[in-house]
């Protein structure tokens, strides 16, 4: 099991080369992934901003939101509001990449993100990320 993010998921949709994203698919496909309830938020979100920079088309996106809901891609619950807080606070994230950091460190699983703060964050805190190599 493992977190996956948006930016990652959309990476996929977007067909964009990136080894960590390619490694998260595969590692998703096999162990599957949690993610917090603002991820059907974010990609949707994603998905139609893509659409409107000419980046994929209504077809594309049906397509894409069609496979991923094959995926074994399980809701994580509510977090632990306090410790989105002070991950937000005390990494400068964003309460929404808080979110992730805190179901990866919850459920005890890696965490595949492109952001890069919210992989600082994550390293800091002792989380594994999915295809970083670590420096």
């Amino acid at each position: 099991m493992l977190v996956v993010d948006a930016s990652v998921t959309l990476a996929w949709a977007f067909e964009e080369v990136d080894a960590r994203a390619s490694e998260a698919r595969e590692r998703l496909r096999r162990e599957g992934a949690v993610v917090p309830s603002l991820w059907w938020f974010e990609v949707r979100n994603g998905l139609v901003m893509g659409e409107r920079r000419g980046l994929s088309t209504v077809q594309r996106t049906a397509r894409f939101l069609r496979d991923i809901s094959r995926l074994e891609i399980v809701v994580g619950g509510l977090p632990d509001e306090a410790t989105v807080m002070a991950l937000a606070r005390r990494h400068t994230l964003t309460v929404y990449d808080a979110a992730y950091l805190e179901l990866a460190l919850r459920e005890a699983v890696p965490l595949a993100t492109l952001d890069q703060a919210l992989a600082d964050a994550a390293q800091t805190e002792g989380v594994s990320l999915v295809g970083h190599v670590l420096g």
